[in-house]
């Protein structure tokens, strides 16, 4: 795994926080810049938590998990992007119903913990390729980097979400979710 798998990783997982702050700027066109940083702080930082609590809970498995790494990852990465593609297609009644609705603090870490979870697995994914010694960079420092780069195109989704109309939203989680998918299947032909 690169630096640029990293990025793309942080890339394809920050699709769903995109995809809702756009929601939130189109709910919200007239939102100061103070809470369009809040959002975005918001699913940075808990992006770039879920992948650490998910590797320091899998540590305990780690000899295991070197023999298996190239496969769990590919299998975590695939079903991770195969969710996201299957709520991209069943989900935009729903993010129509959360664009109609008020976003307080309490809402905005509903978000961010529901947009971060699917990472927890990705820290599994991270704690494989580091026991194969396949990660340029440790850890913490990879899931910084997943975090930063949630936090640059949350951004700018909401900014985006302020000037357009919801039509991205459902088109980027997609475009995350096949992103995961083929990052899973480049690391499977890696190990061969």
């Amino acid at each position: 795994m690169s630096i640029f798998d990293i990025l793309l990783l942080g890339a394809a997982l920050s699709m769903d926080a995109a995809a809702v702050g756009m929601a939130n700027g189109m709910a919200e066109p007239k939102m100061g810049f103070r809470k369009t940083l809040l959002i975005a702080l918001f699913y940075g930082v808990f992006q770039a938590l879920m992948p650490l609590l998910g590797y320091w809970g899998s540590s305990v498995f780690s000899s295991l998990v070197a023999r298996i790494a190239p496969y769990l990852s590919f299998i975590l990465l695939g079903f991770l992007g195969g969710k996201m593609l299957f709520d991209a297609a069943t989900e935009e009644g729903d993010r129509y119903l959360h664009k109609h609705s008020k976003l307080g603090l309490g809402a905005l870490t509903a978000q961010a913990v529901a947009t971060s979870i699917d990472a927890l697995a990705v820290g599994v994914s991270l704690m494989a390729q580091e026991a194969a010694g396949a990660l340029p960079m440790g850890v913490p420092l990879c899931t910084l980097i997943i975090g930063v780069t949630t936090f640059v195109l949350s951004l700018a989704a909401v900014q985006v979400g302020k000037l357009m109309g919801d039509k991205f939203s459902v088109g980027a989680e997609k475009l995350g979710g096949l992103v995961l998918v083929l990052i899973g299947i480049k690391l499977l032909f890696e190990a061969f």
